[in-house]
């Protein structure tokens, strides 16, 4: 994915095709709203579409492979006939991550990072596709059952290593990972709040960082405020983010997200954003 970053952020805009995501579940069921809603989204701004076909809510069961196909296939193909935009696929299960490669998605965008399925990095590589790699301690269903770190940057950051090394033995470009600490996965208020001010820790590992904070729970206890009414904090939480690290910002709220990232970016560069079509190194390389 490094030829595809820019030397600004970039936005990954949230389709989930779940009954029961956190904020959005059930909005985008039907396979043509969920198309529609990932245009609006590039229209709003964002470089990346990340389509999910499994809630990863705290609490949440797992769904079987067969209905997260179902509910994800119809999309790619819709998105694919659509637009050339980047389509990213957040799972975890081989099956899924082939078939939507077989459809033409472009990233694989794995939440559970400690149980990397062989099939799906020999999918990946096969594909020359990209892939985010992500830490969370235990499962959804299980990962806010007191989580305890002792020193939550330095363990997320030799996770995230050696699954990279994990991914390169099975024949991934290390050129096409990103990785993503995982806020909110597994994690208490204080871990949320040490990784995003320590993200430039994870400079050392080489690849981008993708930072998801949008109407997280850790926002919601902070302003004490449901998912819905936390664009403010999931706005403040992203630009401190990429001040201090972050590539990619994955959001709901596109929109508000991309304009306050613009305006972020040109302070930290002195630059106004640029002209579209140009290309400049990527921020990670400098």
């Amino acid at each position: 994915m490094d030829h595809a970053l820019a030397a600004r952020t970039w936005i990954m805009g949230i389709v989930n095709v779940t009954p029961d995501s956190f904020s959005d579940g059930g909005l985008h069921l039907d396979p043509g709203q969920a198309v529609a809603r990932g245009l609006e989204l590039l229209e709003e701004g964002a470089d990346i579409l990340d389509i999910g076909g499994e809630s990863t809510r705290p609490g949440a069961d797992p769904v079987p492979a067969e209905e997260e196909l179902r509910r994800v296939l119809p999309v790619v193909r819709g998105l694919r006939a659509a637009t050339p935009a980047l389509v990213s696929v957040d799972t975890s299960k081989s099956e899924v991550a082939r078939a939507v490669l077989d459809e033409g998605a472009d990233i694989i965008n794995n939440i559970d990072a400690v149980h990397l399925e062989t099939g799906l990095l020999q999918g990946v590589a096969a594909a020359g596709a990209g892939l985010i790699l992500m830490h969370m301690k235990g499962t959804p269903r299980t990962m806010q059952a007191n989580p305890h770190y002792q020193d939550v940057l330095a363990e997320v950051r030799e996770f995230l290593g050696q699954r990279l090394d994990v991914a390169q033995a099975y024949g991934v470009a290390p050129e096409s990972v990103v990785l993503d600490p995982g806020i909110g996965f597994g994690k208490r208020l204080e871990d949320n709040l040490a990784l995003l001010r320590g993200l430039d820790g994870l400079a050392g590992l080489g690849r981008p960082v993708l930072v998801g904070v949008s109407r997280k729970s850790f926002i919601g206890k902070i302003l004490n405020t449901l998912p819905q009414d936390r664009l403010e904090g999931t706005i403040a939480a992203s630009v401190l983010a990429l001040a201090v690290g972050a590539h990619i910002l994955r959001v709901h709220d596109v929109r508000a997200v991309k304009r306050a990232a613009l305006v972020a970016d040109a302070i930290l560069t002195g630059e106004a954003p640029a002209p579209p079509g140009e290309r400049r190194e990527p921020r990670y390389a400098q």
